[in-house]
């Protein structure tokens, strides 16, 4: 049986990166950080995409910090940009694993497949789709996005369009793609793997600062996220700490 920590209106697995890798072979992986938990209390068909999700990890070091302030903390942070590098290191050999990129602008999931593939040695990620700005609201552009995805003959589809998009595309459209066994929604991912984002280096990641780095380099565009949307994660777990939060959608 799974252990769960419960954050809000989140459940999420207290797993190692190691233990995941071993155990994911289906299904549909999330990984919440505190966007996403603010996010969660506002919108209900995103908290309705999360409670389909089979594997839900902890992809914030801030998130894996407050965890500690609990009963039973996260044992480790899993973020999706680098978790999805060690997924396709571990599946390098694995014939099954054939992954299909859908996501980031035109042209740079082709550049990702081919910087996967160059890395492995091997065709593993076997197809790769840049879908069009507001491709979600159009019903015609992704119906023929699951039948690109279907004849690909991937196995493993990842999904980086950022949340809650990616989530509840998931949701609409898995149904559709049967040969699909594991779906992951992972971001910026592909843009990591493309070359054409940069993460933060080591000892910005180690001491939970990644986001300042990816703020001093977008500022315009992440400055609401990190400095107003996020801040109210905090509002939110003092309430579940003093044992007065309530899931607003229960």
């Amino acid at each position: 049986m799974k252990k769960m920590i419960h954050i809000l209106n989140v459940d999420l697995l207290s797993i190692t990166q190691e233990d995941l890798l071993a155990q994911m072979n289906s299904g549909v992986l999330y990984t919440p950080n505190l966007d996403h938990l603010v996010k969660l209390q506002y919108d209900k068909s995103f908290y309705d995409a999360y409670q389909q999700a089979d594997w839900v990890i902890c992809d914030s070091r801030i998130l894996y910090w407050v965890s500690k302030l609990l009963k039973f903390p996260i044992p480790e942070p899993i973020p999706g940009s680098s978790f999805f590098t060690a997924f396709y290191e571990y599946h390098k050999n694995n014939q099954n694993c054939r992954i299909f990129l859908l996501g980031a602008a035109d042209g740079i999931a082709q550049k990702a497949m081919v910087n996967i593939n160059r890395k492995i040695g091997r065709q593993i990620v076997i197809g790769a789709h840049s879908p069009s700005f507001g491709f979600e609201r159009d019903e015609k552009e992704c119906v023929e996005l699951v039948d690109i995805i279907n004849v690909s003959g991937a196995t493993v589809l990842l999904i980086g369009v950022g949340a809650p998009k990616q989530e509840k595309w998931i949701v609409k459209y898995r149904q559709q793609m049967p040969n699909i066994n594991l779906f992951l929604a992972l971001g910026a991912t592909i843009d990591f793997e493309a070359g054409t984002l940069q993460r933060a280096p080591q000892v910005w990641q180690k001491i939970g600062l990644e986001w300042l780095f990816r703020f001093l380099r977008e500022p315009k565009r992440l400055f609401r996220r990190y400095f107003v949307d996020d801040i109210k994660f905090f509002y939110f777990f003092a309430k579940q700490l003093l044992g007065i939060y309530k899931n607003p959608f229960v």
